[in-house]
């Protein structure tokens, strides 16, 4: 039995378009296919011992946020669907002759057809794109089939893995999907397929399993692909179908996504995958933490370093880790290494940390348990901001923490040389003092610990970061600490209004706005804020006063302002 997936062929003779094509069919009606959700908190800060590094990092993190950020996150629902004539190759699943686009592994496909593809005459991305367009327009009208007959209960549960050795891959994209059978009367086994060796296979995939999926007992079973079936169940996770899915279904979308993405594009499906989280993955979430329910796991530490175990296979040492550690022994950090912990003390472990601290790696799929209110820093390089970063939005948007990244150096010898995966792999991060030293203030400053900084450079530096952070009350606590700093500071003056502007408090937010026009009296800007803030505490006084300086000194700026708003006439 062959497990190659060849893609040389054309899109529309590769892929199943479950819309119109036979073969996949619901087990009932859905709910929805995708949804708007709450989010996670994510932001990154370059803490690079080199300027030009550090630029680099600052343009990425930048570049990020304004063109794959979406305005809201959404919710991608993982159906159960039952599959004719099923085979499972490699990491993917077929129904007869043509592949399946469902969840991570479509993204997969597309991928790999790109590269396959390149030599050819035409370029794969315009030949996808086309292909894509075709669904959407043959699909309007049209509904995923639902099956009408009945279904035996014991009929079997495959779950396509990437493989069943990487934590983050089997976590998020294999274990998630046995949450679909919450809802189907599912009597039969189920059957985890996978490319790799058998000898590979990590012990947290059964581990996992017997912890969270208790009820299963016996009938879970780890079978190296290809496989096939005349009749099976699976998930199917409509995130990879978005591109064939009807435009009538897509209503809406548009509206939420950065300007310069085409929706159902090649190329929007990964700024898809980083903003949007799968039903299944929120029911394994939801699962986890009923499963820690009513036990005690008072021993666990709210506030860890998670470090690497000595035995890992891929150790990659973080340079600057006894240094951090040290300090942040002195607030009550303790270090903790996840593979000393049996599952269900990890998901707790995660459920009740304040602030959990470690190097980039697949330790971070633990933020799926992480509580809302938890703080998950990650020291990372800007190798893994540019290509590991994205992987990890979905398990903060589920978890609707504040996922926040320091990057740093590569701890090479040439710090400046960019690695490549082919030649270097992932390259661990290095702290450098001055790193450690941003990083212990910024955690301390989010615990209540403000630290006293030398400079107003440094304190508008870390206020800035905390209040990214979403901790606006942190962020007045630590400026009012260093209030003869800040009075003699435009630029803090006005951070101290964005923060009172973010608790709300507008009266404070005008005082604050007052002490930035009189450090800094060069600059409109502040003037026409005090205006707009005057206007919601109701103080014409100060309105007034306001006008009559913006008409003074910047009359081309008062008279465009007061013919852009008509109130401020009735004001005045």
């Amino acid at each position: 039995m062959r497990n190659k997936v060849d893609l040389s062929s054309d899109p529309d003779a590769l892929f199943l378009n479950p819309w119109r094509e036979e073969g996949l069919k619901l087990l009932g009606e859905p709910e929805f296919y995708w949804r708007e959700m709450t989010g996670a908190v994510i932001d990154g800060f370059a803490v690079s011992a080199h300027p030009e590094i550090n630029s680099k990092i600052r343009s990425f993190v930048a570049h990020s946020k304004r063109h794959k950020k979406f305005k809201t996150v959404i919710e991608t629902n993982a159906l159960p669907v039952v599959l004719d004539n099923a085979k499972f190759r490699k990491s993917h699943v077929m129904v007869g002759d043509k592949l399946v686009l469902s969840g991570a592994s479509a993204t997969r496909l597309f991928n790999t057809f790109r590269w396959e593809n390149e030599a050819g005459g035409a370029n794969p991305v315009e030949t996808l794109n086309s292909y894509l367009h075709a669904c959407r327009t043959v699909n309007e009208g049209k509904e995923l089939p639902v099956e009408k007959i009945f279904l035996e209960s014991d009929l079997d549960f495959a779950i396509e893995c990437r493989n069943t050795f990487n934590y983050f891959h089997f976590i998020t994209e294999s274990l998630s999907q046995l949450c679909v059978l919450d809802a189907v009367g599912f009597q039969g086994n189920v059957y985890f397929h996978f490319p790799n060796q058998e000898e590979k296979q990590g012990g947290f995939a059964t581990s996992f399993v017997e912890a969270l999926f208790p009820e299963f007992a016996g009938r879970v079973f780890f079978e190296r692909a290809p496989k096939e079936y005349d009749l099976v169940l699976t998930a199917f996770d409509v995130v990879g179908a978005i591109g064939q899915m009807p435009q009538d279904m897509l209503t809406g979308l548009g509206r939420i996504i950065p300007d310069d993405n085409v929706v159902g594009s090649i190329e929007f499906q990964p700024v898809l995958a980083m903003n949007s989280v799968s039903s299944a993955l929120l029911a394994l979430r939801s699962r986890a933490h009923k499963a820690i329910e009513g036990k005690d796991f008072s021993h666990l530490p709210k506030r860890v370093f998670i470090g690497r175990s000595d035995n890992q296979s891929r150790s990659r040492p973080l340079a600057g880790e006894d240094l951090l550690m040290k300090h942040l022994g002195h607030f009550g950090f303790k270090y903790v290494v996840f593979e000393n912990l049996a599952p269900l003390e990890q998901i707790a472990l995660m459920a009740q940390a304040e602030v959990m601290i470690s190097q980039h790696g697949a330790g971070f799929t633990n933020m799926l348990f992480a509580n809302s209110d938890a703080y998950l820093i990650e020291l990372g390089t800007l190798q893994t901001a540019q290509f590991r970063w994205a992987d990890f939005w979905p398990l903060a948007h589920a978890a609707q923490c504040t996922y926040l990244s320091f990057y740093g150096d590569f701890n090479s010898e040439d710090q400046l040389h960019e690695p490549t995966f082919s030649a270097d792999g992932i390259v661990p991060p290095a702290l450098s003092e001055k790193a450690v030293a941003q990083v212990v203030a910024f955690v301390v400053t989010l615990l209540g610990h403000a630290p006293t900084m030398p400079d107003a450079a440094n304190l508008t530096t870390l206020a800035r970061r905390v209040l990214r952070a979403g901790a606006a009350a942190r962020t007045v606590a630590l400026l009012e600490k260093h209030f003869r700093i800040v009075a003699k500071d435009a630029g803090l003056c006005l951070l101290r209004a964005d923060c009172h502007k973010a608790l709300d408090e507008p009266k404070t937010e005008l005082v604050a706005l007052e002490q930035a026009h009189a450090a800094d009296p060069s600059r409109w800007q502040t003037l026409v804020r005090i205006i707009w803030c005057a206007n919601r505490c109701e103080q014409p006084a100060v309105i007034r006063w306001a006008l009559s300086r913006l008409a003074a000194e910047f009359p081309d700026r008062h008279a465009a302002f007061i013919s852009n708003h008509d109130w401020v006439r009735f004001v005045a």
